[in-house]
């Protein structure tokens, strides 16, 4: 039988670990390299950039303006500014490369942008929306450089209430390129000469944040994991990537100017490709709250968004966390693409739309032609409905596809983990949580590689498990019993990658007897 986890399609691995990612690629048919075509139009855009007619822009190249990203981006789509206006309100600029002045409508990049419609990041490689020339070249933000953009001015009062909200085509000359770890530095206390500054807008984020978890807004934090591969291919380890305030601080930043575009267009009357969220079904909600209850938790009206978001704080504290914020995302729905609908409900937000990312998301890049239209002539920025429907029914299969290519690969690894063990015969002993309990089994999952399986019913105890419905717990006559959120040390006893399948076995013990504690082993687990 199949994990009984979250199901996707499970691509094949390759011959070899060099290979998986050419299988996967191949798999979901994500394409190796741009067309001729393609790749000329975008060489004549970058060589033409510097001599092109810029139109009417705000030019904003004197003013400390910063991009923050990632130590390994290689595009850099978004970048602040921070000032405050003779009332002392703070207006906070989001400054998001213009990709729309150089991909226009019906061309050859448009077309194969729209195709692609999002950047497939893989564990080994990227697979780019735009080629290079483009989204690592005239369209990232980079320092000391001359950059088009389009920029969202919002000011808010010292409540944090938007008060105004402007838009404007610009030119820009990004001041710094920080890392997250850098501004996590100066938020600490580190000197900086625009110091300040950052710290306001890092103020004003968390009286954003502050607000949205007010209205509802639903506080998830589970760390992205990145996986560490050799030269080889092979899986080394994986390594856990903080969120921290410095993150934090960006995505508020997105989050405002997004939801200040799709607010502007929409209750203008210009429909657009939203970002729809929407709340849980009735059944999931019950199904919800009945796992939360068999686990001892005390759950209330969850069907009301505050306190479905309260629920999220309390089990926060508790050391079962992780198990119950994943049961707490299978009880969601995905968000989607739409063009009849707008609305958020993980971010507590009435309308919503996606406008920061035009270089890796076609939407966003719709977006912009929108937003540019409406300035110049509000009656030019509207869409066929058909044509809104037609682009995001589009863009939400190709982020589906992307997600599940990126999924599968990081999952071809672990499984190539877990097989190599058993050939070496070095198998290592891992902590496990029971996250769900079947007639023949349970089922567990390992924190630290995100790694799920089953651990057969055969396997918990020589005696008749017994399985109890009321609390899906299980049971054995003289002792031994497992329910979910037990902890207990597993190793890998079999991998099926047809089946998409791993199987665990209780570590250093006979079957449901108890287990005298020893040293764990590592496996290159990074510090």
């Amino acid at each position: 039988m199949k994990n009984d986890t979250d199901e996707i399609l499970f691509p094949p691995p390759g011959k070899t670990p060099r290979d998986d990612t050419a299988a996967v690629m191949k798999f979901y048919k994500l394409a190796k390299s741009f067309p001729r075509e393609v790749l000329a139009e975008a060489k004549e855009v970058a060589a033409r950039a510097k001599g092109a007619r810029r139109g009417r822009r705000l030019d904003l190249r004197k003013k400390f303006i910063f991009t923050c990203d990632p130590v390994t981006a290689r595009d850099y789509d978004d970048a602040l500014s921070f000032e405050k206006d003779l009332r002392g309100n703070r207006i906070l600029g989001v400054h998001i490369a213009d990709v729309s002045h150089f991909v226009r409508p019906g061309g050859a990049l448009d077309k194969e942008a729209y195709k692609r419609a999002t950047s497939v990041y893989l564990a080994t490689q990227v697979v780019p929306m735009l080629p290079e020339a483009l989204s690592n070249g005239v369209c990232s933000l980079v320092p000391g450089e001359d950059r088009l953009t389009f920029s969202v001015f919002m000011t808010f009062d010292k409540s944090g209430r938007m008060i105004k909200r402007t838009f404007a085509k610009s030119v820009i000359n990004s001041k710094a390129r920080f890392t997250y770890e850098q501004v996590m530095r100066i938020l600490a206390g580190g000197p900086h000469r625009e110091a300040r500054r950052i710290r306001a807008i890092h103020a004003l984020a968390q009286q954003l944040r502050a607000a949205r978890f007010a209205a509802g807004a639903l506080d998830i934090a589970i760390p992205e994991a990145e996986v560490l591969l050799d030269d080889e291919g092979e899986m080394t380890g994986i390594v856990t990537r903080p969120y921290d305030e410095s993150h934090q601080m960006i995505e508020e930043c997105m989050v405002a100017a997004n939801e200040a575009v799709a607010t502007e267009l929409w209750t203008k009357g210009v429909k657009i490709v939203a970002r729809l969220h929407e709340p849980p079904d009735p059944e999931k909600i019950q199904l919800l709250r009945e796992e939360m209850r068999s686990l001892g938790v005390k759950v209330g009206a969850i069907e009301n968004p505050k306190v479905f978001a309260q629920l999220l704080q309390t089990i926060k504290k508790s050391p079962l966390y992780p198990t119950l914020a994943t049961m707490v995302l299978r009880s969601m729905k995905r968000a989607v693409y739409a063009s009849s609908d707008i609305g958020h409900f993980g971010l507590a937000k009435k309308f919503y739309a996606h406008f920061t990312s035009p270089i890796r998301r076609y939407p966003d890049l719709t977006l912009h032609r929108q937003l540019a239209d409406y300035l110049a002539r509000p009656a030019s920025a509207r869409r066929p409905p058909a044509l809104l429907a037609k682009w995001a029914e589009h863009a939400t299969e190709r982020e589906q596809i992307a997600t599940d290519a990126e999924r599968g690969l990081v999952e071809i690894k672990k499984f190539r983990l877990m097989e190599a063990q058993l050939a070496s015969r070095q198998i290592l002993d891992y902590d496990a949580v029971i996250v769900k309990c079947r007639p023949f089994g349970c089922f567990v999952e390992i924190p630290e590689l995100a790694v799920s399986g089953l651990v057969h019913v055969s396997q918990l105890s020589r005696r008749f498990v017994r399985f109890n419905e009321y609390d899906h717990s299980l049971s054995a006559p003289g002792g031994g019993s497992w329910r979910v959120g037990d902890r207990l040390k597993v190793q890998v006893a079999k991998v099926d990658f047809r089946e998409r399948r791993i199987d665990f076995t209780p570590a250093g013990r006979s079957a449901g007897q108890p287990r005298r504690e020893r040293t764990r082993r590592t496996w290159n687990s990074p510090s």
